[in-house]
């Protein structure tokens, strides 16, 4: 089946686009309104996905990762790329990380080094 998504935008004036008619495809019950439309349904099955499996393991990365079969940077990487999508700020989502903290993720293997050195470097 192929996924239709309605877009998010006006192509005329670019200003974004509210839901104004829903319809019932059982009985042909429609209704007509100003309807508010969320962020999460505009995003693709993929995304969905990540973000069920993320919240499905209760925001535990490391299962994230497992999951995807993919690296913590790329995992983290993803998921930056939702919550942008989202109009989740990536970057101030997370508090800052101690020093401590980045070192017992990498000793559980949750973090790569290079991954922490990088966090490490942009809190300075």
């Amino acid at each position: 089946m192929i996924e239709r998504r309605p877009p998010r935008s006006c192509p005329v004036c670019g200003a974004t686009l509210r839901v104004s008619r829903l319809g019932c495809h059982h009985c042909g019950t429609e209704l007509s309104g100003d309807f508010e439309s969320c962020e999460f349904c505009s995003l693709g099955a993929e995304d969905r996905e990540l973000l069920k499996i993320f919240l499905g393991s209760r925001g535990n990365m490391k299962a994230l990762e497992r999951q995807l079969g993919v690296s913590y940077p790329t995992a983290r990487a993803r998921l930056d790329v939702v919550l942008t999508k989202v109009g989740i700020d990536a970057g101030s989502a997370l508090p800052p990380e101690s020093p401590l903290d980045l070192l017992q993720a990498v000793a559980r293997g949750e973090v790569e080094v290079a991954d922490a050195a990088r966090r490490l470097l942009d809190q300075a």
